[in-house]
């Protein structure tokens, strides 16, 4: 698949597999082993139904795992009732401290469990990008960090496309706001078409790696457009999945669709509620720091990574994983980031 890199960062206590298409970061995938394994997409379990939303037209399972429930929406004609044990298979990861969205594969028998696990990290990769081959070690560290920043960005300038975007995530829909600004002495209509493209193609992009799904608002540059050829632009953007609602760009120049939600999205998984890295992101990511110098420093006896000691607690048994080269220490007059230390 030309143009196309995968990389896999295995660092203890987190697994993230990170897509790149023509240069640029395209997916990021993260599993954690604080994860509870049933909530993971595409893990199935047994299900215990355990109330009914007429109104939400959905039902509530435990899934033998901790709350918060997963929910599962139904049909007309579904047959189920409180009580009732269900086959079920995860189609969105938990978000906004909802649990996953399951959907129904059948009759269930037994306790609620576990049945089988979600794919790997590396079976997620194979599907997105068959036949390419999955680089480790330091370049996926790297890649793995690199893409991490990227997806908790707010946009960008894509100077060598002329285009401006800001992407920003509502409880509410995703915004969009492509921005160009055009070049003296050039034909305008054609440029704002060719940047409306450029920008969508960004757009979806960076939607698919910070792993945001629902309503989406693209307010496109100009207006007056051929809603056909901008129909067409966000397809190609986008995507074919039949999941993917498409509709009319309005006479304010606006595109609205709605894509499926699938994963936990990456801010949820990176921040805690006030918008700052959790003492188990931070831990985590001193390790992958760690495990990174380790790879490009093979003279040294050993290495130290210094972090605040709560941060510390969390960090120093997931070293203990890369090997006896690993140290971890308690720092209390350290404020930011985690600092590597020979010896």
């Amino acid at each position: 698949m030309s143009g196309v890199e995968v990389f896999l960062d295995e660092t203890p206590g987190e697994v993230r597999g990170v897509v790149v298409r023509d240069g640029r970061f395209d997916r990021l995938l993260i599993d954690r082993d604080s994860d509870t394994p049933g909530h993971r997409l595409g893990a199935r379990s047994v299900g215990r139904i355990v109330s009914i939303d007429a109104g939400m037209k959905g039902a509530f399972v435990d899934l033998g795992a901790p709350e918060p429930f997963g929910f599962l929406p139904l049909r007309k004609g579904d047959a189920v009732a409180v009580g009732r044990k269900v086959g079920v298979e995860v189609s969105a990861e938990p978000r906004e401290r909802k649990g996953p969205t399951l959907r129904l594969i059948g009759a269930g028998e037994g306790e609620p469990r576990l049945l089988s696990p979600a794919p790997s990290m590396a079976e997620r990769l194979a599907r997105l990008a068959p036949g390419v081959e999955i680089r480790t070690g330091a370049g996926a560290l790297r890649a793995s960090m690199e893409a991490g920043e990227e997806a908790l960005a707010p946009g960008g300038l894509f100077a060598g496309l002329g285009v401006t975007l800001a992407v920003e995530r509502t409880r509410a829909l995703v915004a969009v706001d492509i921005d160009h600004a055009a070049a003296p002495g050039r034909d305008g209509r054609r440029d704002k078409g060719r940047a409306n493209r450029d920008g969508l193609m960004q757009a979806a992009r960076m939607i698919r790696l910070k792993g945001w799904g629902g309503l989406v608002a693209v307010d496109l540059v100009g207006t007056g457009h051929d809603g056909a050829a901008m129909l067409a632009a966000a397809k190609a953007a986008f995507g074919e999945d039949p999941e993917i609602s498409y509709g009319p760009v309005n006479r304010f120049g606006v595109l609205m669709l709605s894509l499926p939600w699938r994963t936990t999205p990456v801010e949820e998984r990176l921040l805690g509620p006030a918008g700052r890295p959790t003492v188990e992101a931070r831990a985590i990511e001193a390790v992958r720091r760690l495990g990174l110098a380790l790879a490009e420093n093979t003279a040294a006896p050993y290495l130290t990574v210094r972090c605040p000691p709560a941060v510390a607690a969390v960090a120093e048994p997931l070293a203990a994983r890369l090997g006896p080269r690993a140290r971890v220490k308690a720092d209390p007059a350290l404020t930011g980031g985690p600092e590597i230390d020979e010896g």
